[in-house]
């Protein structure tokens, strides 16, 4: 049996489960982290040292990281599909991929922290600005270079880059007019695994710091 644990309002769990859902497979989903707490369990620890969600238990195998779980899962049971069987195949993916973990998301998310989740009181606008600045340029790149590909065959990039394109399109601020990308969320709105994975509420971590 295979069980994933982090809250379902974290952005990297919600990516695991998509991609859980997406290649099919049965899991229970333990809630962990945030409200639900036991991070810094002797247990949860044992599994992850770094005290952070997602982690993936799947028999005897351990897996930490988001993406390192996602590309575990689409290697081992969605080879030839979500994960390319041809290597040069798949470093397309693979390097979008880190691009997604070095550029764009550190960048969204960073703003997400420093303006949704931080109190308006101790917002820092300036950094804010760039922050959003830095991902609206990100999520360019990605709507001239993954959104076609992707809408047209979904690789393991699309579920790192894909997950966040929900938050983005549903905040409240200005956007650039990206029509691939548009589309994209669209066609991923309709996925019944996109919906049940990202498509959540995201209300209760406005203006909490520490959740």
């Amino acid at each position: 049996m295979i069980t994933l644990l982090g809250r379902r309002s974290s952005i990297n769990v919600q990516k695991v489960r998509w991609a859980l859902l997406e290649i099919g497979l049965e899991f229970e989903h333990e809630e962990v982290g945030g409200r639900f707490g036991g991070l810094q369990t002797e247990h949860f620890l044992a599994l992850n040292p770094n005290a952070r969600v997602p982690v993936l238990i799947d028999g005897d195998m351990v897996v930490w990281d988001s993406h390192a779980i996602i590309r575990y899962l689409c290697a081992r049971y969605a080879s030839g599909r979500l994960w390319p069987a041809d290597p040069v195949e798949r470093a397309g993916p693979d390097q979008w991929m880190e691009w997604c973990a070095t550029t764009l998301q550190p960048a969204f998310m960073g703003f997400f922290w420093g303006w949704y989740r931080t109190p308006e009181s101790e917002r820092d606008p300036g950094r804010n600005t760039a922050l959003l600045t830095q991902s609206h340029a990100a999520f360019a790149l990605a709507d001239r270079h993954v959104a076609q590909a992707e809408t047209e065959r979904l690789t393991m990039a699309g579920l790192a880059i894909g997950a966040q394109l929900y938050r983005y399109f549903t905040l409240d601020i200005d956007r650039p007019i990206l029509p691939g990308l548009e589309a994209w969320y669209a066609a991923l709105a309709g996925r019944s695994s996109y919906g049940d994975a990202v498509m959540r509420p995201y209300d209760e971590l406005r203006g909490r710091l520490s959740f």
